[in-house]
């Protein structure tokens, strides 16, 4: 129905002719164009797919690390450490900060981890727990470092994962929608142009048959009036009446018919 309903809107001429072949190759390379963000896309998603994966797998190992570390750090130092460590650290040193990645036109959001200021190499107060603490921290520097990438890889698939269904349901509307509706729309003016050429052909056949028999009509005209001119000449000349002219005129012509042959 929609396309029987654009055809209908459509003027049957060369120039719309023309500018539907021009929207055909401009779908046609879109297309192929979307398509090829569409496979791009994909690829780029099946790569953050297995890095999610393999990061989860990694995770669990290291927030085990870090529990048991904390663990340690607790056993050695005492249950009491977190009043100590708070006072020891005024500023944090690891911070975040996000930036956009360009993948085949679709802009990825890319977390990244900076430390900023310097770390106390030992904490005042917590003894010989100082070595355990400091360990322990540098077990959870790392959960959070790969947390950063975990959250990034996990931005960039949601990310990704909405551009692949825009662009697939665009791919599919050119391939099932606009092409073979452009496609039918110019058929039906190659049709409908060739009609209009056949009843050219044929309004110039009737125009060529009807001037062939007025020429024709207008000949006879005119050697009928030479033969009535002929007729009056020969019946002044041999003083009888014109039928008689004509008669005579007639045997002559037809006397010399029979002599050629």
């Amino acid at each position: 129905m929609s396309g029987q309903s654009q055809r209908l809107t459509v003027v049957p001429t060369v120039t719309m002719l023309g500018a539907m072949k021009a929207r055909l190759i401009g779908a046609t390379r879109g297309h192929a164009l979307l398509k090829k963000k569409s496979d791009a896309l994909t690829v780029q998603f099946r790569q953050i797919l297995k890095k999610i994966v393999s990061t989860k797998e990694s995770m669990g190992e290291i927030m085990k690390a870090s529990s048991f570390a904390l663990t340690e750090a607790k056993y050695v130092a005492g249950e009491n450490i977190k009043h100590v460590v708070l006072e020891n650290v005024k500023n944090a040193t690891l911070k975040v900060r996000s930036r956009q990645e360009n993948v085949a036109g679709v802009k990825l959001p890319k977390f990244e981890y900076f430390s900023e200021g310097e770390t106390k190499a030992d904490l005042t107060g917590l003894a010989r727990g100082g070595q355990q603490v400091q360990a322990c921290r540098a077990a959870y520097v790392k959960s959070i470092e790969l947390l950063v990438e975990l959250a990034s890889l996990q931005t960039s698939f949601v990310t990704l994962d909405e551009a692949i269904k825009t662009t697939n349901r665009r791919v599919n509307a050119l391939e099932s929608v606009v092409k073979p509706r452009l496609e039918n729309t110019i058929s039906y003016i190659k049709g409908e142009l060739d009609e209009l050429e056949r009843e050219d052909f044929f309004r110039l056949k009737k125009i060529q048959g009807f001037k062939k028999r007025e020429v024709e009509r207008q000949l006879a005209a005119a050697k009928q009036f030479a033969e009535l001119q002929v007729a009056e000449k020969v019946s002044l000349q041999k003083g009888v009446s014109i039928n008689s002219a004509h008669n005579l005129l007639s045997a002559t012509t037809q006397k010399d018919d029979d002599i050629i042959f």
